[in-house]
């Protein structure tokens, strides 16, 4: 069972810290994809991006974006799993911002950054129907400042 359990994918750690390990995994992928978007549009999409207007500018806004909140997830996370009691896990009580709902907040601001960015992307290289990836990138941005509010507003 052990083997099975280290090839499934489970949104819990070994502590017990769900949510902060849920906001670690999604800052990594954030992060990791971010990076590869980033290197991606500088190096082997350069022609492309530069032949339409605002393209490499539009591809950074969404690298840029993508990046800082695959950073502000990680800081949730951190947030989430601290505690008064000398930085022990504490399953979804943190120490700073009690009452702050760090999973609800991550999970709004990771939604968001798929839509936000990735539908940047998807304009950038035209592809898919721009009629539905255009109110996509706002309605990203709406979930991200969803997130950030829900953050605001806890505890």
């Amino acid at each position: 069972t052990s083997d099975v359990r280290a090839l499934s994918f489970t949104m819990t750690s070994n502590d017990g810290s769900g949510t902060a390990f849920l906001l670690r995994r999604l800052s990594s992928v954030l992060g990791f994809t971010a990076v590869g978007a980033g290197a991606f549009g500088a190096h082997a999409l350069k022609e492309t991006l530069s032949k339409k207007a605002g393209g490499a500018e539009n591809w950074r806004t969404a690298v840029t974006y993508q990046m800082f909140h695959a950073v502000a997830l990680l800081a949730m996370s951190a947030a989430s799993s601290s505690s008064s009691s000398g930085g022990a896990a504490v399953k979804d009580k943190p120490a700073v911002g009690g009452g702050v709902d760090y999973g609800s907040a991550g999970k709004m601001i990771a939604a968001g950054t798929v839509m936000f960015s990735g539908s940047i992307y998807c304009l950038c290289l035209d592809v898919g129907p721009k009629k539905i990836l255009g109110p996509i990138t706002p309605l990203g941005g709406l979930l991200m400042m969803g997130g950030w509010a829900l953050i605001g507003l806890g505890g």
